[in-house]
């Protein structure tokens, strides 16, 4: 079985390198360079080229890519093309189809308020208006029968599109975040956040926070990453003694996972009907706009308790976003296309 996941996403590079550890011959591809630098296996370089060029560059890759793959793996819903005409060829020649939708490609502001969550914002612009989020699946699933999501935030928002709707935990390569738990007697503690996007993320929350700590005269030091590498990133995630991921979706993403896997006690807003929709005994410390000042506070003063849920943390990434383990249930979803 070879397998291509495209066109973008660092979670597919993970995952790629997660299937070849169990013995899949994976291939992550980027169609453009990144602006934050990013090594899949292969990149297109979509972006050096004109427009003409690149409509070529993806028909030539697609025939290429055929005569190389058996399962292709779609990643944000995007494919080849960018109408998806590519689909109808790919299902013709008995390809194996499946998308994996990860978050503002999929979710709707109708169904996000739904859930009586009173703080959720969706991305904005044309691509992410509703009318063309619901076009998108449907021309999707009219030809992929599988779709996969990270949890279940994101689960409404797809399963009535797909025959088949498989839910497959974010993949944490351990090797790559060796633990440093927070000391259990520092008492100038480094908050750190590292928001992807502010404004989805809840970031002037956080910073008004912060703010009140400081007025308040709580020892503490913080720190917002933006803007750099991931390697670069997660130097400064090692040196934190609290993480601090978002606040309004209701649940939390890759960089509260990889702050568990340092060790770090992460917090983040999650919603009340998905706390049960996890493994048990969730160590997140759950915050949202309105208590996030009264957590930190508390937190703050607490080393020790900082320790404790740093190590409850590592425990359970271990326990439930091994990438090895999660590349075996993939394996198995490709089994059943």
């Amino acid at each position: 079985m070879r397998v291509l996941h495209l066109p973008v996403g660092r979670q597919m590079i993970e995952m790629c390198a997660a299937l070849r550890d169990i013995g899949v011959d994976a291939t992550s591809c980027h169609f453009r360079e990144r602006s934050i630098l990013q090594q899949p296996d292969q990149c297109l370089h979509l972006e050096r080229l004109s427009g003409a060029e690149r409509k070529k560059q993806r028909e030539k890759f697609l025939a290429e890519a055929m005569e190389q793959y058996d399962v292709f793996h779609f990643h944000f819903g995007e494919t080849f093309f960018k109408d998806r005409s590519d689909l109808a060829i790919l299902k013709k020649h008995g390809k194996k189809l499946v998308v994996q939708h990860r978050g503002s490609d999929v979710r709707m502001f109708s169904i996000a308020r739904s859930f009586d969550n009173p703080f959720v914002r969706v991305k904005g612009g044309q691509r992410r208006e509703e009318n063309n989020i619901r076009q998108k699946l449907e021309e999707l699933s009219e030809y992929i029968d599988h779709a996969i999501v990270a949890d279940y935030e994101l689960y409404p928002y797809i399963e009535k599109y797909y025959k088949y709707v498989h839910v497959l935990r974010q993949f944490i390569t351990l090797d790559k975040f060796i633990p440093v738990y927070p000391s259990k007697d520092i008492a100038r503690p480094l908050i750190i956040h590292a928001p992807t996007n502010p404004y989805l993320k809840g970031t002037e929350y956080v910073l008004e926070a912060v703010e009140r700590l400081r007025r308040s005269n709580i020892q503490f030091d913080f720190q917002l990453v933006e803007n750099m590498t991931h390697d670069n990133a997660i130097q400064y995630y090692r040196k934190a003694d609290i993480i601090i991921d978002q606040l309004l979706q209701g649940s939390f993403g890759v960089f509260g996972l990889e702050g568990m896997a340092l060790g770090k006690p992460v917090l983040c807003y999650i919603r009340d009907d998905l706390k049960d929709k996890y493994p048990p005994l969730l160590p997140i410390i759950n915050v949202d706009p309105n208590n996030c000042y009264r957590v930190l506070e508390q937190l703050t003063l607490k080393p020790r308790l900082r320790h404790h849920i740093g190590l409850a943390g590592r425990e359970y990434i271990e326990d439930y976003y091994d990438s090895r383990l999660l590349a075996k249930d993939l394996k198995q979803i490709y089994m059943n296309l």
